[in-house]
């Protein structure tokens, strides 16, 4: 079998119908869909359940794991030799699969491939993270691939969504899946197998990328002074023994990090000085119910 797709799902009745469509109607059949629901409270489990299709092979959790219990499940289960994942709110358009293989063949060496995105959904949440897609192409743009992108991906996750790569399944067969922050599994992810092999970008939208404040980051995410990149980094540089050299990079990594948080917080500060002073701020989806980014 050439291709696992695995596809986690947690209280997404909403799309998740879509989202497995998306799956099945792609031109290249030649894969398995991997599903598994963590303990999903509304009606997702059901919805997956009336598929009928013999590629399909649903994994429901006994209880709430998280994301990396999940995807660590399914890539033990997985027979393909490339692991392509797809989020439960996001969708594919149908020559996906097909496109992202034609560059595996080409580029054998490469054990890392992904793709644009075509961003939809809310209005809002588009409009406050415009920028920072238009930064992220702006980079991949001036890249040539196939590229190690190990020393590229310290600060800014380059690969924009889960629902966007493909993996040799090989590069799982050692990972240590023990992130920090659970959903930044996928950037824990990346730098880990990048320092391994190189990667490609496909500059096609081959991936829907839906925008909503609903989403698994932003009902999970908590403030927290941790950095799954920065501990990714630290952990492969136990892992493979890395010499002295790798050191300043790390700290660079670092220092930009915490200056990042540091722009973040004096933001949250005026906008509370705002409130308390009864100043009109700026409308902004990025703070809305508290959630931080």
């Amino acid at each position: 079998m050439e291709i696992s797709v695995i596809l986690t799902s947690y209280n997404y009745e909403k799309y998740i119908k879509e989202v497995i469509n998306s799956v099945l109607n792609q031109t290249f059949t030649d894969f398995e869909l991997i599903i598994v629901d963590d303990c999903s409270s509304d009606n997702s489990a059901e919805i997956i359940k009336s598929f009928n299709d013999d590629r399909i092979k649903f994994i429901q959790n006994d209880k709430n794991y998280g994301l990396k219990y999940s995807i660590k499940k399914a890539i033990q289960i997985a027979q393909g030799k490339w692991i392509a994942f797809l989020e439960s709110d996001d969708l594919w358009i149908s020559k996906a699969l097909e496109t992202r293989l034609k560059y595996a063949e080409k580029y054998p060496n490469v054990g890392i491939i992904f793709n644009d995105v075509e961003e939809f959904g809310d209005e809002e949440w588009l409009e406050a993270v415009k920028n920072n897609f238009i930064r992220t192409r702006k980079i991949l743009n001036k890249m040539i691939f196939p590229k190690k992108i190990f020393y590229n991906i310290n600060v800014h996750n380059l690969i924009m969504t889960f629902s966007s790569v493909m993996i040799k399944r090989e590069y799982f067969e050692n990972l240590n899946f023990n992130t920090p922050i659970d959903t930044l599994l996928d950037w824990w992810i990346y730098i880990h197998i990048t320092y391994l092999t190189d990667a490609f970008y496909i500059k096609e939208k081959l991936t829907k990328w839906r925008q909503h404040r609903q989403s698994y980051i932003l009902r999970k995410k908590q403030p927290t002074f941790k950095f799954a990149n920065i501990e990714a980094y630290f952990d492969v540089y136990k892992t493979y023994q890395l010499n002295i050299s790798f050191l300043p990079f790390l700290l660079f990594s670092i220092f930009i990090m915490l200056l990042n948080r540091l722009k973040f917080y004096y933001v949250v500060i005026i906008r509370k000085i705002k409130d308390i002073l009864h100043i009109k701020k700026r409308k902004s989806p990025l703070f809305n119910d508290n959630n931080y980014i």
